[in-house]
């Protein structure tokens, strides 16, 4: 069960922020993207799975359309030819939205040093928690989830209206 957030309460009413209520609904209803090229998409598998579940965390449902989804998860090698679509999927995605990097290779590009794999998707598209491990397990990848959940719980309201978050998708070219 989830905690109260802080506030005011008494017999038949509560009172506390709009931000903590509009943070609280949205981290208990993440609807991820899974971008999966290799076998860091089939550790995600699992970990939507019974034994681990990860609709637990109100991300039950995955959605494979990048305008009804706010958590980006990219898992596996990502090829510099592919690069372009990943940043197309991700400008097509509403704000706010949220990124996962699980595994060593969209983190850095794993033990693929080579000249056509991308050296970790945060030279395209920013992002918010790494997963590490090759492949990381479901627990992992429910921990990475939680991250981004305590993430989005905390974010204000006002956040993506900041210069300082405008100045950053400007560093990537996303307008």
């Amino acid at each position: 069960m989830v905690e109260a957030p802080a506030g005011v309460e008494g017999q038949g009413f509560f009172a506390t922020s709009l931000d903590t209520v509009i943070g609280l609904a949205r981290a208990n209803s993440i609807w991820p993207l899974p971008f999966a090229t290799s076998c860091c998409g089939i550790e995600f598998m699992a970990t939507m799975g019974s034994n681990y579940d990860l609709s637990r965390f109100g991300s039950e449902r995955l959605s494979f359309s990048p305008r009804q989804a706010d958590l980006l998860m990219v898992m596996g090698t990502i090829a510099k030819k592919m690069a372009p679509v990943l940043k197309h999927v991700y400008e097509q995605m509403a704000e706010p939205r949220w990124v996962i990097s699980v595994g060593a290779c969209a983190s850095s590009g794993g033990i693929f040093d080579t000249y056509s794999v991308l050296q970790g998707i945060d030279r395209i598209i920013p992002v918010d928690v790494y997963v590490p491990g090759c492949p990381p397990r479901p627990e992992q990848i429910i921990d990475g989830v939680m991250k981004i959940q305590d993430l989005v719980k905390n974010e204000s309201l006002r956040r993506r209206n900041q210069p300082e978050y405008k100045a950053l998708l400007a560093s990537y070219g996303i307008e």
